[in-house]
């Protein structure tokens, strides 16, 4: 398994009976691939869907079903399509539970910069601002480290921010850690983690109850 994919098993363990949830473009839209079975999660994409399904098989894909990212996928039954204004308007209205979005930098104060800065590949930040604002819950979905080995996690963002204030909870291959008023709380550490890595690889201030459980996937 490698650690996207067990990142976004984790998250999956996230989602309960009757949540609608976006998935942001890259690693979250794993997310949906691992959801339990007998978990009813409605996905939301905001380009206008509500139903979203699981990637579809190879050689089955439709060119005019794709997700915000343009990665093909299915509809379930009962799904439905609509425009950006209605996509929006379900977003901004806070009728999203939980948005899981990627990251290049979150911080200690639960800040989140997720866009490019201008000349890279994606040009800007899309409808992220609306749903850090909108969903009730904001899941950070990052791998912990960047290419270069520079932690993601952040004393302060240096990039412009995405939000302020409105992560609720990270999760890395290494790590669960959730958003408080008091700081960043170690709940969780992947199997075979030591807390001493992940202290090392967070430039952010980190809380470290004596109870940290194991990370399960499944």
């Amino acid at each position: 398994m490698n650690s996207k994919e067990f990142i976004a098993r984790r998250i999956a363990k996230e989602l309960h009976d009757g949540d609608i949830v976006n998935l942001g473009i890259g690693l979250p839209t794993m997310v949906a691939n691992y959801v339990a079975s007998d978990i009813d999660v409605t996905f939301q994409s905001e380009n206008g869907f509500l139903g979203l399904g699981p990637a579809p098989e190879e050689g089955k894909e439709d060119k005019d079903l794709t997700n915000a990212g343009a990665q093909p996928v299915t509809m379930l039954t009962g799904g439905c399509y609509f425009d950006s204004a209605t996509s929006f308007s379900i977003i901004r209205g806070g009728h999203v539970d939980i948005t899981v979005l990627g990251a290049l930098q979150v911080d200690q104060q639960g800040n989140l910069a997720n866009w490019m800065i201008p000349n890279k590949l994606i040009p800007g930040m899309g409808g992220a601002m609306d749903l850090v604002t909108g969903a009730k819950k904001v899941i950070v979905a990052t791998e912990h480290c960047t290419k270069k080995g520079g932690s993601k996690i952040l004393k302060e963002c240096i990039y412009p921010l995405t939000g302020a204030k409105v992560v609720d909870a990270i999760v890395t291959e290494l790590a669960y850690i959730e958003v408080t008023n008091e700081g960043l709380v170690l709940r969780e550490l992947a199997p075979e983690v030591t807390v001493e890595e992940v202290v090392s690889k967070t430039e952010a201030d980190l809380i470290v109850p004596e109870d940290v459980k194991v990370m399960v996937v499944e």
